[in-house]
């Protein structure tokens, strides 16, 4: 496990060994000693270069709808083509909305806020409310108590058709429902987040997840969001429903599907620790995520793929200088920072096979700290 914390693939096809396990214990080093090894000027946030970020992907993605629109030989099997390569390219206009509520987008929040809520309107999400649960994500990373999103289940809380589906075809099936529906239904249900005991959804201002002082900016996503789905019945009303599903809804679906997945293998592993009330503090559970490797996809993706773990040690911080950070906290992390460079397509096989369920080790932690298992 050298290189701080890079997993090898094994070559020739075989069988990887399961992770090693990082560190579950209080590390010695501080969040402050992280950042002094972080040259700067990683730290400076530039409008002017965070607009040109936008503007490139907002004309990369005009030209792929100008395509689409315009030949008139577009043939059928073409479509799922662009489907997937908008749908890339607006995942990266996903990723700078995502900034835009972490503030790491300039050095002023009504700008910040002003391009999010367009930006995330404009791919149907509800930006303060996404704004608000996910800030509490990063506060509460790693809690089997607090946290927000992919929170594991302990095996005495799994549902009664969990062994059913602990196969080829059940994983598949798992899968496949939770890359198409996944996000909608979080967004919507709080489908895989914290429990509440009550109902809750992002669109609802009364919800749980959100405090008094914040409900009225979740009206204000709800309005941003209804405001572009009566563009689109707009659209459908002229120019036809199936064209609104061939050039918005098919792009759409590719940016939900990978927004599950990247937000499911950054914090679902073999090797990574979860904590109780008992044992969680802030640094351990932030370090509890993998950077992965998207291969181009990292520079698409803005490298929320790739830096993640710099992401939540520092998350204003803009993404043009997160790749430069996380070299640089490397050395001081060492085992505590983990990269796996396991092809995507295998390592999400792998972690739905593997990480079924949580449960404690105490001879390897103590009764506060949970890993992955998938015995039933």
């Amino acid at each position: 496990m050298g290189a701080g914390g890079r997993i090898s693939v094994v070559a020739g096809g075989k069988k990887a060994a399961r992770p090693p396990r990082v560190p579950h214990s209080k590390p010695p080093f501080t969040l402050g000693e992280v950042k002094k090894a972080i040259p700067p000027h990683c730290f400076q946030r530039s409008l002017r270069r965070s607009f040109s970020y936008v503007a490139c992907d907002l004309a990369v993605a005009s030209a792929l709808y100008y395509a689409a629109t315009t030949t008139t030989r577009f043939h059928l099997l073409a479509w799922p083509l662009y489907w997937i390569c908008q749908g890339c390219v607006l995942t990266g206009v996903w990723v700078i909305a995502h900034e835009c509520g972490h503030h790491a987008f300039s050095d002023y929040p009504w700008v910040d806020d002003a391009v999010g809520l367009i930006l995330h309107s404009a791919l149907l999400v509800p930006y303060f409310s996404w704004k608000y649960s996910h800030r509490r994500h990063h506060s509460n990373a790693g809690s089997l108590d607090r946290d927000e999103v992919f929170v594991p289940r302990v095996k005495s809380s799994l549902r009664w058709h969990a062994k059913y589906m602990n196969n080829a075809a059940g994983r598949m099936a798992t899968l496949l429902l939770q890359l198409a529906l996944g996000w909608p239904l979080y967004l919507a249900f709080n489908a895989s987040g914290r429990p509440y005991g009550r109902f809750a959804s992002h669109y609802h201002p009364g919800s749980p997840i959100f405090s008094d002082r914040e409900r009225l900016q979740i009206l204000a996503s709800d309005a941003g969001v209804a405001a572009v789905g009566y563009g689109l019945y707009r659209a459908a009303v002229s120019r036809g429903v199936g064209w609104v599903a061939r050039v918005y809804g098919g792009p759409l679906v590719v940016v939900n599907g990978f927004l599950v997945l990247i937000t499911y293998l950054q914090h679902t592993h073999p090797s990574l620790p979860h904590y109780d009330s008992s044992e969680w503090e802030w640094l351990r559970g932030a370090m509890a995520t993998v950077d992965r490797d998207y291969g181009v996809l990292n520079g698409v993706f803005h490298h929320i793929t790739d830096s993640h773990v710099a992401h939540h040690l520092f998350s204003t911080m803009p993404h043009y200088h997160a790749r430069e950070a996380t070299e640089a906290i490397k050395p001081v992390l060492g085992e505590y920072y983990r990269f796996d460079g396991t092809p995507v397509y295998k390592a999400v096989w792998r972690e739905a096979r593997e990480c079924i369920y949580v449960e404690a080790a105490e001879e390897e932690g103590g009764a506060g700290v949970f890993w992955y298992n998938n015995r039933l």
